[in-house]
């Protein structure tokens, strides 16, 4: 694989690159947004509350890591602890067990981009309506245990295979998810190709998926990979998670020498920082996020340490995840700012109150690259912020703190839709 390629699709390349970013903010220098750093004390302060609120005084170790797991438990209903309880009542060994559950959190984590401020899903049976990721963690439960995304429709054994996500219809997913004229979901075509292209990557990649495609046996290899250790190494299961996913995107991405580099884009920023080091090389002005294989991973994470009690090195690696909510609590608590130029070519893109850009704008790049550099920042400020004792990981800090707290300042600031304070035109594959 081409150096620059192979650098460009690891995780310390979205960490390196984004502090590149942030040194070009203190200066003064970014193209689309002013820097405001008096008022991160006051963010810090404010995640700071929302974590305390919810899990003080002495409850911080119970902080899940942020995942996919408690998306499903949506209203306090225990959906992924009853369907192990169910599975293990039939003689589903612990290896089984968490097969099953990689094999669900791949389809939901990578059918969860933003749905949009109006799709909702209603529970079947219930009256329990669920809205964004929450909604999309359930309707993808229901579809997995309708045996949507299998080939295998004989039986009662919910799992995903190759071919059951090639053969899956954008009706089909549709139809999952309760879309309708007057219920509309954003990206629904695009993420029913994604799965498709999933499916046919798996198939590819049978020495570590099967025959069959199953994502469920990553397990096996991963457990391969420790010997006689309980710990996993997230650096590995990372170049696992790229070279199967990097095919899966859309084809109009990004590509260094002909090669596809999956959530990574230009950003002028990098490009004026580049050239007062006299580089003219269009790779050294790409900033990669990986969003969607980060999330993946972090949810992927959890069933091994829950079922099968691994441990997991390296895991300092992942960042921040670059999103909307993260990236909006810096906007609505005026850490970042849209400059006038930037700010009026994205309202007259929308012709709301609200800037709109599409997700490649350079825009969007500056604000993510600046979400990950100002997370790193904060998680120092609300550490220090914490009890003597208390230590909180990246991964708990997303979950309680940040990704909680953006939630919230939006459905303060915005309480008909909850949206961003800055839209995105989602064709449902990035955020």
């Amino acid at each position: 694989m081409d150096s620059q390629v192979k650098y460009l699709l690891s995780l310390r390349a979205i960490r390196e690159r984004a502090k590149i970013v942030g040194e070009a903010a203190k200066s003064g220098n970014l193209s689309h947004f002013d820097l405001h750093e008096d008022r991160l004390d006051d963010v810090a302060d404010f995640v700071t509350s929302v974590i305390k609120r919810d899990f003080g005084p002495d409850k911080f170790d119970t902080i899940p890591p942020h995942g996919r797991w408690q998306h499903f438990e949506v209203g306090n209903v225990p959906r992924i602890a009853d369907l192990i309880q169910k599975w293990k009542e039939a003689g589903c060994d612990d290896v089984e067990l968490t097969r099953r559950l990689i094999d669900l959190f791949f389809v939901s984590v990578l059918l969860d981009a933003g749905a949009g401020d109006h799709w909702r899903y209603v529970e079947p049976g219930t009256d329990r309506t669920y809205e964004r990721s929450e909604g999309i963690a359930v309707a993808s439960l229901y579809m997995f245990n309708s045996l949507a995304f299998t080939s295998s429709k004989s039986g009662n054994i919910p799992n995903v295979d190759g071919k059951g996500l090639e053969q899956l219809t954008t009706d089909t997913l549709a139809g999952g998810f309760q879309v309708s004229g007057s219920n509309p979901m954003l990206g629904v075509e695009s993420r029913a190709a994604l799965l498709r292209s999933l499916g046919k990557s798996l198939l590819a990649h049978s020495d570590i998926f099967g025959a069959e495609g199953r994502p469920g046996n990553l397990v096996d290899h991963m457990l391969k990979t420790t010997g006689d250790s309980s710990k996993l190494d997230i650096l590995i299961f990372w170049d696992v998670l790229q070279n199967l996913l990097i095919p899966i995107w859309p084809k109009d991405r990004t590509t260094v020498n002909g090669f596809p580099i999956g959530d990574a884009w230009p950003l002028s920023t990098l490009k004026k920082q580049a050239k007062s080091a006299q580089s003219d090389d269009s790779a050294d002005y790409i900033q990669p996020f990986h969003k969607l294989t980060q999330w993946l991973t972090y949810s992927l994470m959890v069933p091994f340490q829950r079922v099968l009690g691994k441990q997991w090195v390296n895991a300092e690696s992942l960042t921040a995840l670059p999103e909307y909510r993260n990236g909006g609590l810096f906007v609505d608590l005026g850490v970042l700012s849209l400059k006038k130029e930037s700010l009026d070519r994205g309202l007259k893109a929308s012709g709301q109150a609200l800037p709109l850009f599409e997700a490649g704008d350079d825009v969007i790049v500056e604000w993510r690259a600046m979400t990950l550099v100002l997370i790193d920042i904060l998680y120092e400020k609300v550490l220090s912020r914490m009890d003597d004792g208390v230590h909180l990981t990246m991964a708990q800090l997303l979950e309680a703190g940040t990704w909680k707290s953006g939630r919230e300042i939006a459905a303060k600031h915005r309480p008909e839709t909850k949206s961003s304070p800055i839209l995105i035109k989602s064709d449902g594959t990035v955020f």
